[in-house]
């Protein structure tokens, strides 16, 4: 297995050329095409994909440490496949529609003005994540742990109190009745 350190990679397709087995370190992906492509089994320590396609790539056993993901479209990705232990994965202004983190710790994790429709968050572990400006259209929160979670800004987030800890969780107005949708109760 390989062993790369502190290489930028700009504006590379790894749908023709596919990336190398091994571990990445400090090391920069800029612009690059890993679309349809198979990043199985690869780490990942503190590295940055910036206006980066991973879209439905495959992540079984894949490990992110401390990994940047800024201007990214990763739609339907299963990072609950991904390797979990040490997990550190932050995203900025990135299309995730579609993606799946069930059952995942994301504690060390925060989404700050992502697009996010149709994720599935469901028994997720996200005590102290920060999801700022996300649009939640259609996620899925069920039985997510949610203390002290920070939703300041996010909308279209339908979350049901009764099924979900949301204890110490800071939200927005008026984004938040989004937590009493259920109750089907009018506001004004």
């Amino acid at each position: 297995m390989d062993y790369i350190t502190e290489k930028t990679y700009d504006g590379k397709d790894f749908t023709q050329d596919t990336l190398k087995k091994g571990e990445y370190e400090l090391c920069i992906f800029i612009n690059c095409n890993f679309s349809d492509s198979d990043l199985s089994d690869l780490l990942f320590i503190e590295c940055e994909f910036i206006e980066c396609n991973l879209s439905n790539c495959k992540l079984y056993g894949t490990s992110f440490q401390e990994v940047k993901f800024s201007q990214s479209k990763m739609l339907g990705l299963q990072f609950d496949s991904c390797n979990d232990f040490n997990l550190s994965i932050s995203f900025e202004c990135c299309k995730l529609d579609h993606s799946v983190f069930q059952k995942m710790n994301l504690s060390r994790s925060s989404f700050d003005d992502c697009q996010m429709e149709g994720v599935d968050f469901e028994e997720a572990e996200m005590m102290d994540v920060k999801l700022l400006k996300c649009d939640l259209l259609n996620a899925n929160f069920d039985r997510t742990n949610l203390e002290n979670a920070d939703l300041s800004y996010s909308r279209n987030y339908r979350i049901d109190p009764e099924r979900n800890n949301i204890k110490g969780a800071r939200f927005s107005f008026p984004e938040v009745a989004g937590l009493l949708e259920k109750y089907n109760i009018i506001i004004e």
